[in-house]
């Protein structure tokens, strides 16, 4: 596990590429910034361009002219198809990066999709870290976010300082895709956990309870799990959390849904039962219709629709 560079010593810092400036890729960009590293970005919105323009950093037109002059990059892509289109093929980054490049692909992708791209990288002589984040959009501004890192002792030990400025806590899971593999097991478990916690919560509301004393019972009993620590899914029962927001804020819906179809596929791929992971990611499927920007604790609203009103 790694800790905090704080920037303070004097070893030349490497440039750095960060392709992809969304709502985790732009603090964690300009955390980046702030100890001291030289950055070239690249984004299709320009809005988010310009926001990491204005912290310090180079604005490039493509992914390619962003890594021109990187010993470093950094990607947080939505989906496995765009980190294909951005490292594969004839105009892909892997063909251009000079050998020796280290390449931290922090998306939410499948294992087999980052195993693909590590295997190409390594024809080129580039090390590949598949490094997914826990954390949400809270913890990437902080530069708290947990790093889970798939790929070689060597890449990860180059990696681990740069980790550092972004995230407290570094995990090297093992080879090629077990980032991946530890990220979407965790958030399964967290779908399932959210959903559970929501149900129990409705089934006391229901039967005359209030939500908060119910919460702080379960908190003291064997019930306790992170969902009722840390981020409450009924509305007023906890300050700072999307809850009590409208649901608006951290992680959205569509996202944990995306996460529980990868992990349903990776089941899937390797023979694996998860019924419990099956029903969440029902759940969320049929919840993200109507609201798949909102934050996932609002699968409050499939008991209580009032929630969102």
């Amino acid at each position: 596990m790694g800790t905090k560079d704080t920037g303070s010593n004097n070893t030349a810092k490497p440039n750095i590429a960060f392709i992809g400036l969304g709502n985790m890729g732009a603090p964690m960009a300009e955390n980046l910034l702030k100890a001291g590293y030289a950055l070239s970005v690249y984004d299709l919105s320009a809005e988010a361009t310009k926001r990491l323009q204005q912290a310090g950093a180079s604005v490039a037109d493509s992914p390619k002219e962003a890594a021109s002059n990187a010993q470093v990059v950094i990607s947080m892509l939505p989906a496995g198809q765009h980190v294909h289109s951005v490292y594969l093929g004839d105009n892909g980054l892997l063909a251009e990066l000079p050998k020796g490049t280290l390449v931290i692909d922090s998306s939410t992708i499948a294992a087999a999709d980052a195993r693909v791209v590590a295997e190409a990288a390594s024809k080129f002589g580039i090390d590949f870290l598949d490094a997914p984040v826990s954390g949400g959009t809270g913890g990437a501004i902080a530069g708290s976010l947990t790093f889970i890192v798939g790929g070689s002792d060597d890449a990860f030990a180059k990696a681990e300082p740069i980790l550092g400025v972004m995230g407290k806590n570094i995990f090297h899971a093992g080879d090629h895709g077990a980032g991946q593999v530890a990220k979407i097991c965790n958030n399964m478990l967290l779908g399932i956990l959210m959903a559970g916690t929501a149900e129990a919560i409705n089934l006391g509301v229901k039967n005359g309870l209030d939500p908060k004393v119910l919460s702080d019972i379960m908190l003291q009993s064997s019930g306790r799990n992170w969902t009722l620590e840390v981020y409450n899914p009924y509305p007023q029962v906890m300050e700072n959390v999307p809850s009590s927001n409208g649901y608006k804020g951290g992680f959205m819906s569509k996202l944990m849904q995306k996460d529980l179809n990868l992990a349903m596929q990776t089941a899937k791929d390797t023979d694996v039962e998860t019924p419990m992971g099956a029903k969440a990611t029902e759940l969320y499927e049929a919840h993200t219709l109507e609201n798949g920007d909102k934050d996932f604790s609002s699968i409050m609203a499939r008991h209580d629709s009032s929630v969102l009103s």
